[in-house]
């Protein structure tokens, strides 16, 4: 599992950090005593002895060459002991001197050595952890911890290893066992028939199973229609894994995906079967889910279409009808004419005023009156009905469907349309439910009805029935039994039970109360201090922000912000200064300095790792980020197709890249640049949008981008570091991912800001935002033009602030919120514990109707809090000046991405979402690597600069950003030779920095 020099290395001492140093190696009164008994014994044996003392409780053992130990905390322990730190040199020259101090230190500290009862509990543990991981690595740092944990001392690394690797074996056997129920003699051809070829699809059903779909047709839903029944033919739709942790359950199918049917057939059946298992059940709900999911972008795809026809139409009748509106205004003049009499008025205007030609020609011209929207149901119905006919009777048939009361009778409908597409009548029957229908459509019926047209009721009818259901599934007043993406909403929040035994605890990490009444007094008071401040601001009536002559308020934009003429001077002396490096470099020095490659693991838990290996990876992840793509990479770097493809299979995927993107915040962020650039508690989080190639589910044609594009939605920190990166259709609101990533951020400094752009805002995220403890600044476009809301009566609100209260033109509704003040934390709490994802539950709750009590206080809190945003960022023109400047370090970051990304004209060629998510997390990636090593050659020319007696201000330093390129080349040939790289390097481990005035 492990190289000949990773066992070396297990064996030693490891780098200590700084809070290990003073924790571990800090000698209490007791401690000295017990290295210097006042009996003879030697300084390099009490120096050697208190090193053991120390070691034991940090590594969980004590490495044979005690004199390997860090320097800084042999120097800490000698200076506590007055011995000088050299002598440590002579210690332990005979061996059972070593092994008494040990037993002397296992004895005070009350640790023991294994026996075979710790050995038993030890492998206990370790298969009660296999059973959750297969990681060697992993499982070996877990084993190690368990050991400090009850305080036995570690044996070897191999000894270790073995009972990982045991534990692996017994998790595998165990694996079988739990599930072998489910391997009935009608099953097991079932999963077996997965791995061979299947002509009537030219692939095997496994390979069928995990390609998704590339676009929203009907053939490709009914394709994904089809792998529902195939799954449910297999009776994946009733597997009950539970008896498997979850993580398990994720491995299994993480390998199942990613070999081969070869391999999978090569495998003994204690190994194929549990993987193919576990591989179809999560295949059936993942399935289901993008059965509705395609059902909801064709639906929604046909009506935009029809609305754009509608628009079209709606200007070609204007267009039209200007004679007769000419015709109208001239009468309209005739008729309110005071001079002419009313019995003149008939024949001024069949006279020469306006003629009977002209009002015959108009009569012609008359047009029916459209009905309440204008026409959008009419056009969908010509144009898309036959459309829909071509798949959504498969899909009905397929999908069940649930919900509570206030869609009752929809699905009563939609249980009539099953019934018809079932019987192939074409009749709506007498008493099918229209309740549902919106009042906007309702003519429609009527008229079809009144004249006796069963085929267009029919037609309008069902389109009603499917354009509810697709709202209902976006609100969740509609759910789907078995799917996870559309999933009854209540099981996205905390049980009552749950919540009552963690409701205190959350209040407490947000600092909010759970009693209403203090909760609303407390924004009471908030708002009224934000409308004071703003009071002030207007009513010296000269500044940016002021009150028109009618009242209105005015909102200067800011002017682009000064960077001082220093600070541009001062960055084109840093980049001079800067040494140019291949990205190729660039990555390799990184790795060597924070072992960034490291965090690529085998996706079915391999952990021996060959010397190429590192190699491969970067050619990988440059090919992604560059957008070569691997057949190309392959050319440029001379490393065969197939290796890189087996890599980035097994070795890159999201977890991975996170884990790596990860470590190069962590590096980033110890740097002293860094704290310069910002605290790292404020983020931002932006859409920048990529043209895609060929058929995919996430491209949406857009105008503006001449073309089909995909938006890559990310999360940037104030230290100019992204932390996420999502994909995400470009035309669906950016709004309802923005805390995503903000509550799934392990990086150690927790976001307490957030700014977004006008995309970013809702009400729904306004008061998410507040009740999960975190500021929601955002930069809204129309400012002035948002509804502003108060919380007292309109005279009272007018005459405690005379120019904001004319403003504060709605009340918000404080009993609503306050009676569900409970459900409405219970649910931030749900996402705050990473019980529910929050671009689910923000999408539903935006998309909710009035009937929804729930998304409607929400929204009420919401207004609540954006109207206190609102007053402090009018008045503080400093605060506005801080969420600008953020929003633009996204935006020089969107430019370092699009100068990586440029092979190919940066297009996006991907097709599965899969494969988009790993590139943008490659782009990521590498672009944070970018930064980082720019960051810390930054911080080595101002140290240099200093170092000469050059003063280098901080204010000055704050305005530049490392998110640039020029110092980078990305083009060329591309060879990745690690060893050569780093033997270019100083012996401070990084680059000479360049002379002035040379190119070298």
């Amino acid at each position: 599992m492990f190289a000949d020099e990773e066992l070396k290395r297990l064996r030693g001492f490891p780098e200590v950090g700084r809070e290990e140093l003073f924790r571990f190696f800090t000698l209490a009164p007791a401690d000295v005593a017990f290295v210097d008994p006042g009996r003879g014994r030697g300084p390099a044996d009490r120096l050697g002895l208190s090193v053991a003392l120390c070691t034991l409780p940090w590594l969980g053992f004590v490495p044979d060459d005690v004199a390997a130990a860090p320097p800084v905390a042999v120097a800490r322990l000698a200076d506590q002991l007055g011995i000088d730190p050299g002598v440590l040199r002579h210690y332990g020259r005979r061996a059972k001197t070593r092994t008494e101090h040990l037993r002397l230190v296992a004895q005070y500290r009350g640790w023991r050595v294994p026996t075979s009862l710790e050995f038993k509990e030890f492998d206990e543990f370790l298969l009660a952890r296999a059973m959750e991981h297969d990681s060697p690595t992993l499982l070996f740092r877990l084993a190690c911890e368990y050991l400090i944990s009850v305080q036995v001392i570690r044996p070897g690394p191999v000894t270790v290893l073995e009972r990982v690797a045991h534990a692996r074996e017994q998790a595998q056997r165990e694996t079988y066992d739990r599930l072998a129920h489910e391997f009935t003699e009608d099953r097991r051809p079932g999963l077996d028939g997965l791995l061979v070829v299947d002509p009537t699809i030219g692939m095997t059903r496994l390979r069928w199973l995990i390609t998704g779909p590339v676009e929203a047709s009907p053939a490709g839903i009914k394709a994904e229609v089809a792998k529902l029944e195939f799954l449910r033919g297999l009776g994946a739709d009733g597997l009950d894994l539970s008896v498997l942790p979850a993580e398990r359950r994720r491995f299994l199918a993480t390998v199942g995906r990613r070999l081969t049917a070869q391999a999978l057939e090569r495998r003994d059946p204690q190994r194929r079967y549990p993987i193919l298992l576990t591989l179809v059940a999560q295949s059936a709900t993942d399935v289901l889910d993008e059965v509705v999911s395609l059902f909801d972008q064709a639906v929604s795809a046909r009506e935009g279409k029809a609305e754009r026809t509608m628009r079209d139409a709606l200007a070609e009748r204007g267009k039209a009808g200007e004679d007769r509106q000419a015709l109208l205004d001239e009468l309209l003049a005739v008729i309110a004419d005071p001079t002419i009499a009313d019995e003149d008025i008939g024949g001024v205007i069949r006279g020469e005023r306006i003629g009977w030609a002209r009002i015959r020609a108009a009569m012609a011209q008359a047009v029916p009156r459209l009905p309440r929207d204008h026409g959008h149901l009419g056009a969908l119905e010509v144009s898309s009905y036959g459309y829909l006919r071509q798949f959504t009777p498969q899909v009905l048939a397929a999908v069940g469907f649930a919900g509570g009361t206030a869609a009752a009778e929809l699905l009563a409908a939609v249980e009539v349309l099953r019934a018809l597409n079932t019987s192939g009548a074409r009749r709506v029957p007498v008493g099918a439910p229209t309740g549902f229908v919106p009042t906007r459509w309702r003519g429609y019926l009527d008229a079809a009805h009144a004249s006796g047209n069963t085929s267009a009721y029919r037609h309008f009818w069902e389109l009603c029935t499917l354009l509810g259901l697709r709202d209902g599934l976006r609100t969740g007043d509609v759910w789907v039994p078995g799917s996870r993406r559309y999933a009854d909403p209540a099981a996205y929040l905390l049980t009552t039970e749950a919540w009552a035994t963690q409701r205190a605890s959350f209040c407490q990490l947000v600092d909010k109360s759970a009693d209403p009444a203090v909760a609303l007094a407390a924004v009471t008071d908030e708002l009224a201090g934000a409308l004071g401040e703003l009071e002030q601001v207007l009513s010296a009536g000269d500044g940016p922000v002021r009150l028109d002559d009618a009242g209105e308020l005015v909102i200067s934009p800011l002017t682009a912000e000064d960077i001082p003429a220093e600070a541009v001077a001062l960055k084109a002396e840093l980049t001079a200064m800067l040494p140019f490096a291949p990205i190729v470099s660039l990555l390799i020095e990184l790795d060597g300095r924070i072992g960034l490659l490291d965090c690529f693991t085998h996706a079915g838990g391999k952990q021996a790792r060959t010397r190429e290996l590192k190699r491969n990876l970067i050619a990988v992840l440059l090919s992604h980020s560059t957008n070569l793509g691997l057949t190309r990479m392959a050319d440029a770097c001379g490393i065969s197709y197939d290796i890189l493809a087996w890599t980035s299979e097994w070795y890159v995927r999201e977890e991975t890249l996170r884990a790596a993107n990860l470590a190069i915040i962590g590096h980033h962020q110890r740097m002293p640049l860094a704290e310069v650039f910002g605290t790292g508690t404020l983020s931002s989080s932006d859409g920048q949008r990529f043209p895609v190639r060929g058929k995919t589910t996430t491209g949406r044609e857009m105008t503006i981008h001449g073309g089909p594009v995909l938006s890559t939605y990310t999360h940037v920190t104030d230290q100019h570091t992204t932390y996420g990166t999502k994909v995400i259709v470009a035309t669906k609101r950016e709004a309802h991912y923005v805390l995503d990533e903000i509550l799934g951020n392990a990086t150690d400094v927790p976001i307490a800001e957030h700014a977004t752009d006008t995309h970013g805002v809702t009400l729904v995220n306004f008061g998410l935002f507040d009740l999960l403890g975190l500021q929601l600044s955002p930069r809204i476009r129309d400012l002035g033009k948002i509804t502003l809301h108060r919380m007292a009566a309109k005279a009272r609100a007018e005459a405690d602030y005379p120019h904001v209260g004319p403003l504060l033109t709605r009340r918000v509704n404080v009993e609503l919120i306050a009676e569900h003040w409970d459900d409405l934390l219970r649910l931030a709490g749900s996402l705050k514990f990473g019980h529910a994802t929050a671009s689910l539950i923000v999408g539903k709750l935006s998309a909710s109707s009035r009937q929804n009590a729930l998304a409607a206080a929400l929204k009420e809190y919401g207004a609540l809090r954006r109207t206190i945003y609102a007053a402090r960022y009018l008045s503080d023109p400093a605060y506005r000046r801080k969420i600008s400047r953020q929003l633009n370090k996204g935006e020089s970051l969107h430019a370092l991405k699009r100068d990586l990304l440029y092979a190919h004209e940066g297009t996006v060629r991907a097709r599965q979402l899969q494969a988009q998510t790993e590139q943008a997390w490659c782009l990521t990636l590498v672009t944070n690597a970018v930064v980082a090593w720019t960051t810390e050659y930054y911080g080595l020319a101002v140290d240099s600069m200093r170092a000469v007696g050059r003063r280098v201000d901080d204010e000055v330093l704050a305005h530049i950003s490392p998110a640039h390129s020029e110092n980078i080349n990305f083009f060329g040939a591309i060879e990745v030779d690690i060893d050569a790289e780093l033997a270019q390097l100083g012996p401070t481990g990084h680059r000479p920095l360049r002379v002035r005035d040379t190119l070298f």
